[in-house]
């Protein structure tokens, strides 16, 4: 009874688990001063973990029959490489836009399989650590999947945005990107009056655009990861109300905890290698479309 009663309950257990380990007490009001400690930690750690992989298959590659890793590499490269010409036609664009969708996907798809960790592992390590500093380990906030913070996926659908500007005048130069602006979708008039107002509306028009691009864009993901780390939380749920009961009915529920996780983790990976796919597929998308001309 004392274990059961010493318990958290299910919205603490969760609202703890969804809680970011900040630079700034929990209690301050959130601003831009306020970074997610955890979030940018396993985003630059697995960033530098894919890199060094990609380089290591690139700097041992053979032309002989290749190992396992590399051909698993190469199948890779060969996939994105053939998205990339069917939707960026400019040769040049595409020494550094393919690269670039090789490493988004390999990025995002590591960030995304955080979620495949045993829920509590390393926020009960980092309890630990908070514990041998003379710390309260109630206070130890830890979450390990970047790509459920909205600020991580918001902040590379805006790199994306960034990248697709560039292109947008490199490729028609500043006074060409300018004409489109007030001309696309809708077209000009000869009429000064009519033309005006055809440019306010068309500018607007791609304002929005852009603007929709962008945020579903980073939504997308997030929003499909986010439910995916609930998910995982209400089955974990089920195996702590089987710890802390101690009753033997209870067995149902460590049951249903093992059957609904292995499930749940299958899946998961389809979901995980999906959308660091979808992610990479829009931004040679919306690079693309930087490219062309209306």
């Amino acid at each position: 009874m004392s274990e059961a009663t010493n318990a958290p309950s299910a919205s603490e257990y969760i609202v703890h688990h969804l809680t970011h380990w900040q630079n700034k007490p929990q209690t301050e009001i959130v601003d831009f001063s306020v970074f997610n400690l955890d979030s940018l930690f396993f985003s630059i750690l697995l960033g530098v973990l894919g890199s060094f992989f990609l380089w290591k298959a690139a700097s041992k590659a053979t032309a002989g029959v290749p190992g396992r890793f590399q051909a698993a590499v190469e199948m890779l490269m060969e996939m994105v490489d053939g998205q990339a010409k069917s939707i960026v036609h400019n040769a040049t664009s595409r020494k550094l836009v393919a690269p670039l969708a090789l490493t988004v996907f390999v990025w995002i798809f590591l960030l995304n399989a955080m979620d495949l960790l045993p829920l509590d592992f390393l926020p009960v390590l980092w309890s630990g650590v908070y514990s041998l500093m003379g710390l309260d380990p109630h206070h130890a906030y830890l979450r390990v999947v970047p790509t459920a913070d909205l600020s991580i996926t918001m902040g590379l659908s805006v790199s994306v945005l960034f990248i697709c500007l560039f292109y947008n005048i490199k490729i028609k130069g500043i006074g060409g990107w300018a004409h489109e602006l007030v001309s696309a979708p809708f077209g000009t008039s000869k009429n000064p009056v009519f033309a005006v107002i055809l440019g306010v509306v068309n500018v607007a028009e791609q304002l929005i655009s852009f603007t929709a691009k962008t945020v579903s864009h980073g939504m997308r993901l997030f929003g499909n990861m986010y439910a995916g780390e609930l998910v995982f939380m209400l089955i974990a749920l089920l195996g702590g109300s089987w710890a802390f009961s101690g009753e033997p009915g209870s067995l149902m529920l460590l049951l249903l905890h093992v059957v609904a996780g292995w499930a749940w983790a299958v899946f998961h990976i389809i979901i995980i290698l999906l959308q660091a796919f979808v992610f990479m597929m829009l931004t040679l998308v919306y690079i693309g479309q930087a490219h062309d001309a209306h």
